[in-house]
């Protein structure tokens, strides 16, 4: 890896605004750490974990998961309650995580991206790695993109803000994983994974490193990579921004040596250690090279957990159903902010999301915000005051957003009213029949409400007929929603556009498993690897 301080032509500087940008954020930062230069433009780290449920983690109360790391962030850091992601599925929730802006805007909707996807994430979206960049940041990716390929690379890490990347551009059981070890010695992962496509590829930049990935080592790789990216942008004293979206703990799980069988949660508690111990490494980086106390590092994950998988999958807690569903268990995630010296530790119950990473990372940088309608709200307040924040709602879309049904619920301070509700694979074998495949959709008017305070789980509806004091409440909340609604202009859909396996990555069987790099580009079928 070259980790370079060249900036991306892409950019170009608007000196007035950025400078002041940067006197605010000085004044700011002087207030908050003492100890950071007046000069000093905070780092970011974003650590997104994948299908994590709300109760999957060791500060969380789960009883056998492993997290030392983590746990470490939460007790020494903010901890919030009321967290959530926008999509009960990846790739919407990645795409609304890095623009600040619900995933119908972008047009990463319905369901998710796939290896031989012509769409992904448009280039005219701003990511958080481009906000910053102007500033003179450089930035870095390790794991799983999913926000699209695309002809020769087209929509990439390295074309959306992004310096350095180092990862697998979708989701890893997008190829056949049958004949793959996931745990050592030679266990051979969980399941089939997808069939009929090209093995998983792990990419540097916008070539292939390695194929099929190598899951007993690819850990590993990504702690030497943050490590290298770390050390290098210390060493120029120069700010960056590093997005370690994990692998962990989508099925099928995997983990190298220094994680199998240490938990006492099979293989998804090897899984979670793992990602848990490359935490712990990328702190230790940070302490080693003296820039922690100038880091913000922001925890959480994209969407609840894939209870199909029953103990290969995570758990929700008290929470209602999982992944797929817009019950609370498919969208509610655990989230940490730490800030050694800065936020103080604590709990927060401020209503937060995905969506205020970007501007919450431009304020702090000054950062000029994308001139195009933010969903996202600046978390500072609610950083260093612990206070309420300034958002008030959340809207919460369905895998296969419409304008025809539009967002299924919406919460409201601390009630919750449900339009529509529907199961989804993603969480049959609960008991919960609710959260079921074959629980289809149903519309609720008046809609069903919930106090997300007192009744979390979304046990007891709290009927109209019952309780007449709530009816100004649902009248609120509907003007909320159809404000919303009035505001939200559909972005083409980047999923219905045609898929071909010619676009998926492969290199030739010759040059297998050599792992040096090769080019992505359209191939003929004749290159492309099949599965046996």
């Amino acid at each position: 890896m070259n980790f370079s301080s060249s900036r991306s032509r892409k950019f170009c500087r608007q000196e007035m605004g950025q400078w002041t940008g940067r006197w605010v954020t000085a004044a700011l930062l002087a207030l908050l750490c003492p100890g950071c230069g007046a000069a000093d433009l905070p780092n970011f780290v974003l650590l997104f974990a994948d299908d994590l449920g709300y109760g999957d983690l060791g500060f969380g109360g789960h009883p056998s998961s492993l997290t030392p790391n983590l746990d470490r962030l939460a007790a020494r850091g903010l901890r919030f309650t009321d967290f959530y992601a926008t999509s009960p599925v990846c790739s919407p929730s990645r795409a609304s995580l890095l623009t600040g802006r619900y995933q119908t805007r972008s047009g990463i909707y319905p369901g998710v991206l796939y290896p031989g996807s012509k769409g992904g994430l448009p280039l005219n979206e701003t990511t958080i790695a481009e906000v910053l960049k102007p500033l003179g940041y450089t930035t870095a990716m390790m794991g799983k993109w999913h926000l699209g390929l695309g002809a020769n690379g087209t929509y990439l890490p390295t074309r959306q803000g992004f310096d350095h990347y180092l990862g697998i551009p979708y989701s890893h059981d997008m190829g056949p994983c049958h004949n793959l070890t996931c745990f050592p010695p030679d266990v051979k992962c969980f399941g089939f994974c997808d069939r009929g496509v090209v093995t998983v590829p792990l990419m540097s930049g916008e070539s292939i490193l390695q194929q099929p990935v190598d899951f007993i080592n690819l850990e590993n790789s990504y702690s030497d990579f943050a490590t290298k990216f770390i050390r290098t942008a210390a060493q120029n004293k120069q700010p960056f921004f590093l997005y370690y979206p994990s692998h962990h703990t989508h099925y099928p799980q995997f983990a190298g040596w220094k994680a199998v069988g240490r938990s006492l949660r099979g293989p998804f508690g090897d899984s979670l250690l793992e990602f848990d111990s490359t935490v712990g490494n990328i702190l230790q980086t940070l302490e080693d090279t003296g820039v922690l106390n100038n880091t913000l590092i922001f925890f959480t994950a994209d969407n609840g957990p894939e209870l199909m998988r029953m103990s290969h999958g995570g758990n929700s807690g008290l929470l209602k159903c999982g992944k797929g569903t817009t019950y609370e268990g498919g969208m509610r995630e655990p989230a940490i902010a730490f800030w050694p010296g800065v936020i103080q530790p604590g709990v927060t119950h401020s209503l937060s999301s995905t969506l205020d990473v970007l501007p919450t990372f431009a304020k702090l940088s000054g950062a000029s915000l994308p001139k195009v309608h933010l969903d996202g709200v600046d978390m500072t307040d609610i950083l260093f005051n612990h206070g309420l924040g300034n958002r008030d709602a959340m809207f919460y879309y369905p895998t296969d957003p419409s304008e025809k049904y539009s967002v299924f619920a919406v919460r409201l301070g601390k009630y919750k009213a449900h339009y529509y509700t529907r199961g989804a694979a993603h969480s049959d074998t609960t008991p919960d029949q609710d959260c079921h495949m074959i629980s289809t959709l149903k519309q609720h008017d008046p809609p069903l409400l919930f106090d997300l305070e007192s009744d979390p789980s979304e046990n007891y509806n709290l009927s109209p007929k019952d309780h007449p004091e709530l009816v100004d409440v649902l009248q609120k909340i509907q003007d909320l929603k159809d404000q919303f609604e009035a505001s939200m202009v559909f972005g083409e859909s980047e999923m219905v556009k045609e898929q071909t396996l010619h676009w998926s990555p492969a290199v030739p069987h010759s040059a297998l498993p050599n792992p040096s790099a090769a080019s992505v580009e359209v191939r003929g079928t004749d290159h492309v690897l099949l599965c046996d």
